[in-house]
């Protein structure tokens, strides 16, 4: 018997514009992103699709990307994983990623299905809702923003945030023409 490869469909990103294939969690993605535009306020210009992210693993540079990134008044405020599974075998990853974007990490960290979300304390982990309705609007964001303190996070512990985002990352499904890494 005979296997076929398909080509995979390709959609317009609701926020960039380009034509992406429409594989893994993409259709969850572009649900996300006409929720955080037309419900909660934030422009196209404050969600960055694909955020670059760089990882430190074991001397060794790791390439990858965060789905989505939330920027409040030019800063990280919100990091996003879509999934097409099951949330909380996501979490973990994304807070991961959070954490290492920048230090001190990027405050709040997402994981969504385009139908509900989680959303958690970057640092701490704690899940602080669940449900689109508890992601933090631009206006909320703005307010929360400036009376967050944020602490930097140990090397070692970065070190070991860096294994296990890249473990997790290496599970992901990467169609190198939608990626570019």
């Amino acid at each position: 018997m005979e296997s076929k490869v398909t080509e995979p469909d390709f959609v317009k990103d609701y926020i960039t514009g380009k034509s992406i294939p429409l594989v893994g969690p993409e259709e969850n993605r572009q649900a996300l992103e006409r929720f955080l535009i037309e419900e909660k306020g934030y422009s196209k210009q404050d969600v960055v699709v694909d955020e670059k992210l760089v990882v430190d693993a074991n001397g060794q540079e790791y390439l990858s990307r965060i789905d989505l990134m939330v920027y409040v008044n030019q800063k990280r405020f919100m990091a996003i994983k879509c999934a097409a599974g099951s949330l909380g075998s996501r979490e973990r990853e994304i807070l991961a990623a959070a954490r290492l974007a920048e230090n001190p990490p990027v405050p709040f960290s997402v994981v969504s299905d385009g139908k509900t979300a989680i959303l958690l304390d970057s640092v701490s982990g704690k899940n602080l809702g669940e449900g689109l309705a508890t992601l933090i609007s631009k206006d909320e964001a703005g307010r929360i923003f400036k009376d967050i303190k944020r602490t930097p996070l140990p090397q070692d512990r970065l070190m070991k945030e860096a294994l296990i985002f890249k473990s997790y990352d290496g599970m992901n499904v990467n169609i190198a023409s939608g990626k570019n890494l």
